[in-house]
């Protein structure tokens, strides 16, 4: 009986992190479209009484926008991976494509099913986002 180490020749911390990447911009996207909804609701107005200013979205944060308030900087990681989103979602999707394609048959089927599902949600946010609706809620959120 021999124990040879199993080789892979992709890095497995690099395909988690690409993983991540990619599914925490698309539910930074999410976040930012229910807030947008959310608040749209809640005031009763239409999309383009949210862009008065009347309804800034740094409104909904309790406890005001102190330094040491935790809703602070959960704000700005949504907000940070919101924009990264816009910028690296093409990027995130070819990567995964590309990965998926060479390294067919030493990814495990979650793997590659994760890394296409991420492909896929990222190019449909990246196209949604352009769709005039939700350029509205982009210029709301980028007040």
């Amino acid at each position: 009986m021999t124990s040879a180490a199993q080789v892979t020749s992709y890095s497995r911390p690099a395909v988690r992190a690409l993983i991540v990447a990619q599914f925490a911009t698309i539910s930074a996207f999410l976040t930012v479209l229910l807030l947008y909804v959310g608040r749209m609701t809640s005031a009763g107005v239409g999309p383009a009484e949210m862009l008065t200013g009347a309804y800034d979205p740094k409104d909904m944060l309790p406890f005001g926008m102190s330094g040491l308030n935790p809703f602070l900087w959960l704000y700005a990681v949504v907000g940070v991976l919101y924009l990264t989103g816009a910028v690296l979602a093409l990027p995130l999707a070819i990567v995964a494509v590309a990965l998926v394609a060479r390294e067919r048959e030493a990814l495990p089927r979650a793997t590659r099913s994760l890394l296409l599902a991420g492909a896929v949600g990222g190019l449909l946010v990246l196209v949604a986002r352009f769709t005039p609706p939700l350029l509205d809620m982009h210029r709301w959120w980028l007040d």
